[in-house]
């Protein structure tokens, strides 16, 4: 099976609920179970927070379900790639990347640093 859905976001941090709850229908949709969902939507908040807080220009979602992998990408028009941080305790922001590294079963930045995907598999549990 394959689907596809792609949203285009205005970079407003507004836009990253309407990302969450994009995510959360097209998981219903593609009937995925309810754990997978959260931490999709998870994924999509710190993808979407990062290219609105980092990046610059229109902010897209692609979800992409083909066979077993649920694949996110999120894009917007900076040709800087986002960077994993170590975040202090004290520090408020900084911890992104490391819950995507964490929830996916693996994720990178395109060539031209325009676009962050994480992987997830959609069947057989947790491969982290």
């Amino acid at each position: 099976m394959t689907a596809a859905r792609v949203i285009k976001l205005a970079p407003v941090q507004a836009d990253v609920a309407k990302a969450r709850h994009a995510t959360g229908d097209s998981m219903k949709r593609w009937a995925l179970p309810a754990s997978l969902s959260e931490d999709a939507r998870l994924i999509v908040s710190e993808l979407v927070t990062n290219a609105v807080v980092h990046g610059r220009g229109r902010v897209t979602l692609r979800l992409l379900r083909r066979d077993d992998v649920l694949r996110i990408e999120v894009s917007d028009e900076s040709s800087t790639p986002p960077q994993m941080r170590t975040a202090s305790d004290d520090d408020v922001h900084g911890r992104g990347l490391v819950l995507v590294d964490a929830l996916a079963h693996d994720w990178g930045i395109s060539n031209d640093g325009r676009t962050t995907w994480a992987a997830l598999l959609t069947s057989g549990g947790n491969p982290c």
